[in-house]
């Protein structure tokens, strides 16, 4: 009996143990499959999957994709290539003054300035550029200021109502045509009866700025030269409106300015509101190389 129950304890005990040994290599063959499975985890965080290997373990660079075309830099609404022709490359502010007709008196008036590619450019109170959000601008931390990135020219100005030649305009302008020369001038000396607003062209300022007539119209001249900024047509830039000579001769006319508009038209000139007229000669930079330019809506689209 006690050799029997040996033989039969001796058979649990070797059961026992198979059953023991098979555990272990399960348990063996878990932690192998395990392993295998990590590694191939960590294989999959060390290489781009979607990036192809050389079959020796180093990844092949990714084609880098096209390049985003360059910003088109935007031109200045209602000016056609011929009139866009005549701007000079170097040149980064621009009044645009728009006729409402060829002959009409009535106009409009906005400020331009062009930001380089890739240069910011300060705008100035009453802007129409964005504030950051998606348009193209960024605020300054500095200043305070609205920094626009978009190249190109962009309004720096409200639209202005303004008056022109009573008669119009014209390409061929002479002495009591009452019309306004129509082309892009240069902008580079101004004055008035009142003192400088704040200018960087050169200013004259003096009495002999005041009037005591009336326009065309029969309207009151008295304060209509309390600002000007010269017109560069038929005179010599560089000196004082008052400067009378006429390169082109005295039948071509002269003494065209930008200033405080009478309420009518004009002798050839171009008349806006006085607050208007402070905030231009505020904004206009020699550096920039300041122009006017001036005609009839449909002129001015050619």
């Amino acid at each position: 009996m006690r050799a029997d129950v040996g033989v039969v304890h001796a058979g649990v005990v070797r059961a026992r143990g198979s059953r023991a040994c098979g555990s272990r290599a399960r348990g063996l063959r878990a932690v192998a499959l395990a392993g295998a499975a990590l590694g191939l985890l960590l294989a999959g965080c060390s290489t781009d999957p979607a990036r192809p290997s050389d079959g020796a373990g180093a990844v092949v660079p990714a084609l880098a994709g096209p390049s985003p075309p360059a910003p088109v830099p935007a031109e200045i609404p209602g000016l056609g290539p011929r009139t866009r022709a005549l701007i000079h490359p170097g040149t980064r502010q621009a009044l645009v003054v728009t006729g409402r007709g060829e002959d009409s008196s009535h106009a409009t008036v906005v400020l331009y300035e062009r930001n380089p590619v890739g240069v910011g450019a300060r705008s100035g109170s009453g802007s129409g550029s964005g504030t950051g959000s998606g348009t193209g601008s960024v605020a300054a931390k500095s200043t305070g200021a609205t920094v626009s990135t978009t190249p190109g020219w962009r309004s720096v100005s409200t639209v202005w109502t303004a008056r022109n030649g009573r008669r119009g305009w014209t390409e061929h302008h002479r002495m009591g045509d009452l019309r306004s020369p129509a082309g892009v001038f240069t902008l580079t000396d101004a004055g008035g009866r009142l003192h400088d607003p704040g200018t960087r062209l050169p200013y004259d300022q003096g009495r002999a700025f005041r009037a005591s007539g009336t326009n065309v119209e029969g309207e009151s001249l008295r304060e209509a030269f309390d600002y000007v900024v010269a017109v560069d047509y038929n005179r010599v830039p560089g000196r004082t409106p008052l400067d009378w000579t006429r390169p082109l001769g005295a039948e071509r006319g002269g003494g065209i300015w930008v200033h405080v508009d009478h309420g009518a038209g004009t002798a050839g000139c171009v008349g806006v509101g006085k607050p208007q007229m402070r905030e231009l000669l505020r904004r206009l930079d020699p550096a920039a190389r300041p122009v006017v330019v001036m005609g009839p809506e449909e002129w001015l689209g050619r």
